[in-house]
């Protein structure tokens, strides 16, 4: 055996003897190690140095249907660009002609985002991006990136039925819709929803990118970076056809879009059996409007004028018909509904009428007496209502006869109200409407109550700027925010009063003979409603009406887009504002109203039951739940189309919405292109240099890093 550094007998004759490795190598090994962990460790830091995310924003997404794709995305690396600010027209010349850097990311002013100015940016390639900041005030000219003739071709007019009112002939509903959401994009759009962080970028802008005494600005310049890539193209066939291919053939099928879906929300005054079917000799009147918006960004749709204003009226109105003591007497049952997306070709109220057709729903066309709809309600110009009605159906002599029977209760009902009813005219057509979708499968009585005759009022129709300011929403200052739920604003006393008409019309219509003054309509229910649903869904009322496992849905900022996962924060909370005014407390325990079937006298086949968290206990911060039974029901708000696999269908709604693998946008600083290309030259010198030195250290090594013999130790 040897002694000192020698090798045991057993490894010198296997070979794997080594020399231990001096003590400094060591001390490099744990340098390098250390050097490697801190540079993982802060990562995070230096990329929070190099760029200022943007966490308050909105992309334009892609959504496609039969034959088209609409709306933005970018590369699949994100596209980045110098930002440029364009407050007025005469900027934009920089970014198409004079800048000496494109591409270019714009920093839009709201007021400049119309469709002019962005088929301009649209035919460039010197644009890579767009990011709008939110006009303060309202832009006073209005605003919408709608159809000027919404739903057009899926309502009841064409060249078979009223072809001289098809395509809004006689009328223009939209008249300041620009269709600018329905134009598709090749490059990202965000909406800057934080006035701080839109300051952010100008500020930046202002410190690099402008130009000083008329010279061009130098490197560094301030850049952003929109990351909004989409994977579904060309239409909805397309990519249908392929994600059902990934779903047959892939373990892993990557699905690349999904339809438009959600629930409708329904309930009937006098319960009914929502397995069965309705006896066919009952009638049932329906009260109808819609529950979601659009804009032209993602998940931006407030919605105040086009959906919320008539869904609180309709809410109210179910309240006040429920407190009426002989309803369960009455001739006829009333149907609340509340259809989703209606704003994309009538999805929810096409999938009802298809279930009624295919025996899918408790009622049949046939129970259906009359339908009356609620649509934008709240911009009233001297009390007055308006009451719509389809000229085509009424030139049957039974419809004519039974249409105005319902036109004089409505009217009559208005009487000592703060509300004129008058009727639109018999030669004006039906607004875009769910009810347009009933007529195409039977002549209906029916009328849609609004507050325009002809073209609408509200001049913000599908945007973002249709907001509590939109309906005059106004609040005292310096309320607190349980103050403001409380606070009964004029806009709710206006709306009040329209549901307290048509309660008291449908309790005649259903053949209701006492007295209509008592049923009144409670404006400090729709205050709240109004509060809850256009400022603050995470709201006390809110808090104490639904169920304790979703009280997740209650964000901040309510908006009403339908999407694609269901229900939407908006149909949960309308089914159950519903259930609140309309149902009943019931004394059951949690466990009796979680299950029902197993008390016998629940009859769990015409009730709902809902365990809700209740309001907090003053003396305590727990809250005190019960349960509530009641009438209220959600059916599904799928296009026919997609149960039927007919995607490229002219008859159903096929509006998809693309998937997406990130949505971000940041802001940078950008170096020339040439120092980036010096820096890469460089880094591949150092690359080469480090590889050879490796490779003659490594072949030397033997030389390089031994450690000659002790002389005075002698192996025997």
């Amino acid at each position: 055996a040897g002694r000192g550094w020698g090798c045991r007998g057993m490894e010198a004759a296997a070979g794997s003897c080594r020399a231990p490795l001096p003590a400094w190598w060591g001390l490099l090994r744990g340098l390098l190690l250390g050097v490697l962990a801190a540079g993982c460790c802060q990562g995070n830091s230096v990329e929070r140095k190099i760029y200022i995310p943007l966490n308050k924003t909105a992309p334009c997404v892609r959504l496609l249907n039969a034959t088209h794709q609409i709306g933005c995305q970018s590369s699949i690396s994100g596209d980045t660009g110098v930002i440029h600010v364009v407050e007025k027209e005469e900027d934009l010349n920089w970014v198409l002609a004079d800048g000496p850097h494109p591409p270019y990311m714009i920093l839009l002013d709201g007021n400049l985002f119309n469709r002019r100015v962005m088929l301009q940016l649209k035919g460039t390639s010197r644009v890579s991006g767009l990011a709008v900041a939110i006009a303060k005030p309202n832009p006073p000219q209005g605003f919408s990136p709608g159809l000027k003739c919404p739903n057009d071709g899926f309502g009841v007019y064409s060249k078979d039925y009223g072809p001289q009112f098809a395509h809004c002939n006689k009328t223009v509903w939209n008249p300041v819709g620009s269709g600018l959401s329905y134009e598709d994009f090749d490059f990202p759009i965000f909406l800057l929803e934080d006035a701080n962080e839109t300051q952010v970028i100008k500020q930046c802008y202002q410190d690099h990118n402008v130009p000083r005494d008329g010279s061009v600005p130098e490197y560094p310049l301030c850049a952003m970076q929109l990351f909004s890539h989409m994977h579904a193209v060309t239409s909805t066939v397309t990519c249908m056809r392929r994600s059902s291919l990934q779903s047959t053939f892939s373990i892993n099928p990557e699905v690349v879009c999904d339809p438009l879906l959600d629930y409708n929300v329904w309930s009937t005054l006098q319960p009914i059996n929502s397995s069965g079917k309705v006896d066919p000799e009952k009638e049932v009147i329906i009260v109808a409007t819609r529950i979601d918006s659009h804009s032209f960004f993602w998940n931006i749709a407030p919605g105040a004028e086009s959906a919320v204003s008539s869904f609180v009226t309709h809410l109210a109105a179910a309240e006040a018909l429920h407190k009426v003591s002989d309803v369960h007497l009455l001739q006829r049952n009333i149907m609340f509904t509340f259809f989703q997306g209606e704003t994309f070709d009538y999805i929810g109220s096409s999938r009802m009428v298809y279930d009624m057709e295919k025996d899918k729903f408790p009622l049949r066309l046939d129970n259906i007496h009359s339908f009356v709809e609620l649509n934008q309600v709240a911009l009233r110009n001297d009390s007055i209502l308006w009451m719509h009605t389809d000229p085509v159906s009424r030139m049957n002599e039974s419809v004519e006869v039974q249409v105005r029977n319902l036109l004089d209760i409505l009217s009559n009902s208005g009487v000592g109200a703060n509300v004129t009813l008058q009727e639109a005219g018999y030669s004006q057509p039906l607004p875009p409407s769910s009810f347009q979708r009933f007529l195409r499968a039977r002549h209906i009585p029916g009328v849609v109550l609004t507050d325009h005759k002809t073209a609408f009022q509200n001049r913000y129709y599908q945007s973002m700027y249709d907001t509590p300011e939109n309906i005059r929403m106004q609040y005292p200052e310096g309320l607190s925010p349980e103050e403001t739920l409380e606070y009964v604003t004029d806009t709710a006393k206006s709306l009040a009063e329209v549901a307290t008409v048509v309660a008291r019309a449908l309790y005649r219509l259903a053949g209701g003979a006492n007295n209509t003054s008592a049923i009144q309509a409670d404006p400090k229910t729709v205050s709240r409603m109004l509060y809850g649903f256009l400022i603050k869904m995470n709201n006390s009322w809110f808090q104490s009406i639904i169920k304790p496992d979703i009280k997740g849905i209650l964000g901040d900022v309510p908006q009403h887009y339908v999407a694609v996962s269901s229900p939407v924060n908006t149909t949960y909370l309308v089914q159950y504002v519903l259930a609140n005014l309309t149902g009943t407390v019931v004394n059951l325990t949690k466990e009796e109203c979680l299950n029902p079937e197993k008390t016998p006298s629940s009859e769990k086949e015409m009730y709902e039951y809902a365990w809700v968290q209740g309001s907090l206990d003053p003396n305590s911060t727990s809250r005190v739940p019960y349960c509530v039974r009641s009438t209220v029901h959600l059916s599904k708000a799928l296009s026919p189309a997609f149960e039927l696999r007919q995607w490229g269908s002219t008859e159903y709604s096929t509006w998809t919405e693309s998937r997406w693998k990130e949505i971000r946008a940041r802001i940078f600083l950008v170096a020339s292109k040439e120092l980036e290309i010096i820096t890469l030259v460089v880094g591949i010198a150092i690359l080469i240099f480090s590889l050879l030195a490796t490779y003659f250290i490594n072949a030397k090594a033997d030389v390089l890093f031994s450690i000659p013999r002790d002389p005075g130790a002698v192996a025997y």
